[in-house]
């Protein structure tokens, strides 16, 4: 069967408009952030040969429990703003090796580029929040700013974290009940990291890096980019009420159980006072 550009698969284009989004709004300066997009061979097989592995490129982390699995990842090193000029050399299709610590290039990261240094932790948050949810597809990793100030200035207690978060937009409470996970500050790339952050993620959607970012999954990428837009929102809120003099009335847990009946959604146990 002949092959159909990549250019036309739905899921580089998701990767392009996301990317070029995520660097418009100042969250992935330089080379900061990464995207990883699970993929079903369904998809992949119309546009790559998926007999043909260009290379392979070992890994730190055993990724045993996604062997098979085909992914669309960021590049290490590569910068948001070049991807749309350039997907091949700033994106790549891999799947994962039958030794599980082996990945098999499919298409792009070109002139000996590999796949972002979070990958471990992007595999580690794949694996716990599929346990959870068998539809998940995303993780995405950026530096939103006003999330990443909160956590030098709000306690880093994910209850009062959270709390603050729903009091500030209505939306929050409906978008994620679960509410948001903390992690110490801790090495970026490495697997200690990669293992505290899908530890959290068996629990929520959304785990701040203190001093660092945040980390979102879900099953597409409007979702993980509306989560993680929602918080990054009401973390601005609270950052201009602070500037103005703090908080003086907000949302009451009385009216967050209301909302939460409203949209039919659980808050998570124990972080309202209850009805």
């Amino acid at each position: 069967m002949k092959k159909i550009d990549l250019k036309h698969g739905s899921f580089l284009k998701e990767m392009v408009a996301t990317t070029s989004n995520l660097y418009r709004l100042g969250w992935d300066e330089r080379n900061g952030g990464n995207i990883s997009y699970l993929l079903t061979e369904e998809e992949v097989r119309p546009f790559l040969d998926v007999n043909h592995v260009i290379r392979q490129i070992p890994m730190i982390f055993d990724a045993s429990q996604l062997i098979g699995k085909y992914f669309i990842v960021t590049g290490s090193g590569k910068y948001f703003k070049n991807v749309a000029d350039d997907p091949a050399a700033n994106l790549g299709v891999v799947r994962v090796a039958n030794d599980g610590k082996t990945l098999d290039l499919l298409w792009g990261l070109e002139n000996g580029a590999v796949p972002t240094s979070e990958l471990p932790s992007h595999f580690m948050s794949h694996i716990a929040r599929l346990e959870v949810d068998p539809e998940n597809r995303i993780i995405m990793h950026n530096h939103a700013s006003h999330l990443l100030a909160m956590t030098f200035t709000h306690d880093l207690d994910e209850k009062a974290f959270t709390r603050t978060l729903w009091q500030m937009c209505t939306e929050c409470l409906v978008v994620f009940p679960e509410g948001v996970s903390i992690i110490p500050w801790l090495v970026p790339g490495t697997n200690e990291i990669g293992e505290a952050t899908a530890a959290k993620m068996k629990e929520t959607r959304l785990v701040m890096w203190p001093q660092h970012g945040v980390y979102g999954a879900g099953k597409d990428m409007d979702e993980v980019f509306g989560l993680i837009e929602t918080a990054e929102k009401a973390a601005q809120v609270y950052t201009y009420v602070q500037a103005q003099g703090g908080v003086k009335q907000t949302i009451s847990d009385e009216n967050l159980w209301k909302l939460a009946d409203a949209f039919g959604v659980a808050p998570r146990v124990g972080y309202l006072e209850e009805k």
